[in-house]
């Protein structure tokens, strides 16, 4: 396809993106007095974040129940149920330490490793 199928679309994505930012700068001037709406906004960008990775949390395993249709099986795993107990463990430890203020780093670096940790124990121990 040429660029002129593309650029229509580009355009409206440009412009829903610029009024999205910009009407809120227009129309409101006076700072938001509203304790309630105030804390509403300020919980605003950690939903957003929360419901873009948790899906990716869960269809990373390979496993039907947690999101993707990879069999259990082609990893090695004779019990069914190990992937996602796998992708549990990795979300209970990222959880765990992003509850103690843990840095994003360490987050990752830890829910990898549990991950791996839980593989690790299940091929070793349910193959």
């Amino acid at each position: 396809m040429s660029w002129q199928v593309y650029l229509p679309y580009v355009l409206v994505m440009a412009v829903v993106t610029y009024l999205v930012r910009a009407v809120p700068l227009t129309l409101v001037r006076k700072p938001i007095r509203s304790t309630f709406f105030r804390s509403f906004l300020r919980y605003v960008p950690y939903a957003v974040l929360a419901a873009m990775t948790f899906p990716d949390v869960l269809f990373s395993t390979g496993y039907t129940l947690s999101g993707s249709s990879l069999p259990a099986w082609s990893a090695g795993l004779t019990l069914p149920w190990a992937p996602l107990l796998c992708a549990a463990v990795g979300l209970l430890a990222g959880t765990l330490f992003a509850w103690r203020s843990k840095s994003l780093l360490t987050v990752a670096v830890v829910s990898c490793a549990a991950v791996a940790a839980a593989q690790a124990c299940c091929l070793l121990f349910f193959r």
